[in-house]
């Protein structure tokens, strides 16, 4: 417990591809700004490094806890990108390395995509696409998860950043090679970026993060998109694939709401105006409503739920793992 009888503190951390970032509260509120580390956690043969987690980790949660002169947890949250797919080994020993280290025995493992609903809508049913290099779409009844896309850049994330930024590149080669559906303007923009369009495949293919790169030049498309009618088709298009993936997870009737949130909708309305319209045209019976807060904020709000014993949002073995001193 704190000193002076007050609540123990919670824990929130999100982990992404650009790093992590924890945040700890105090009866309900967060104190102070949160830590960052611009180190993404590695991946290994068991999914995501349960070890390189916890050596970003465990300094910062011990520095943001003496700041706040916390010195129990009463809850903690993760949210991990990949945890669905990628998350046995922090299923197996996060629980018990953090009741060992921070004595946490209330813990909750979230994918980012459930962190970036709750984030977005809270305890409300409804959809949340979120979009940033990658693009994925969650959607709850509150009895349940569902999924669309998420798949990544080879197979998926249809509108996300990656997928933006590769339809611009084709149109720019397009142009390029004189073909129909080129545009001349982000030939510009893809040269002024990259250098000779003609030698882009050699400088792009042996990268191993061509989905960042590939997502660098989504702004570029979308700055082009007012003047030029291929780069407004193409953010046309990646509305309506977001449309789409939203319209699959959204729970039909009653009283739905739909939200988007991550980076890429920081590009404005180049985006978020034929995003809003195809939603209206897939989702007539959702409300569309601006995201309340990031991930971050919702890995907050579900380790303070967490602590109250107020947590309501399904529990799932992929998507939202649970830890508590009781067997849930």
């Amino acid at each position: 417990m704190t000193s002076g009888g007050a609540l123990p503190g919670v824990l929130a951390v999100d982990s992404g591809g650009s790093g992590l970032r924890a945040v700890l509260a105090v009866r309900g509120e967060a104190f102070g700004a949160p830590l960052a580390s611009k180190e993404p956690v590695r991946t290994g043969p068991r999914g995501i490094d349960a070890g390189h987690l916890l050596e970003q980790l465990l300094p910062m949660a011990r520095q943001l806890m003496a700041e706040a002169r916390v010195d129990g947890l009463g809850a903690f949250a993760i949210g991990a990108a990949g945890l669905a797919t990628l998350g046995d080994e922090l299923r197996a020993e996060l629980p018990s390395a953090l009741e060992r280290e921070l004595g946490v025995r209330r813990l909750a493992l979230a994918a980012d995509a459930v962190t970036a609903y709750t984030g977005a809508l809270g305890h409300r049913p409804g959809a949340v696409i979120a979009a940033g290099t990658g693009m994925i779409a969650i959607g709850t009844d509150l009895t349940s998860w569902r999924r669309a896309d998420g798949w990544g850049h080879l197979l998926g994330d249809c509108g996300g950043g990656a997928w933006i930024g590769r339809a611009g590149l084709e149109a720019a080669l397009r142009a390029f090679d004189g073909r129909r559906g080129g545009s001349a303007a982000l030939l510009v923009r893809a040269e002024e970026m990259f250098g000779p369009i003609s030698e882009l495949p050699g400088t792009l293919y042996p990268r191993t993060d061509r989905p960042a790169v590939l997502a660098s030049f989504a702004p570029e498309v979308a700055a082009c998109a007012g003047s030029d009618p291929v780069a407004a088709d193409v953010l046309r298009a990646a509305a309506r694939h977001m449309a789409e993936s939203a319209a699959a997870v959204c729970p039909v009737g009653g009283e739905a709401q739909v939200a988007a949130t991550g980076g890429l909708f920081k590009m404005g309305d180049a985006l978020l105006v034929p995003l809003r319209e195809e939603l209206a045209r897939h989702l007539p019976y959702a409300r569309q409503v601006p995201a309340a807060g990031d991930p971050l904020d919702g890995a907050l709000r579900i380790a303070v739920d967490l602590a109250k014993g107020e947590l309501v949002l399904p529990r799932d073995q992929r998507m939202l793992y649970v830890v508590t001193e009781k067997t849930d």
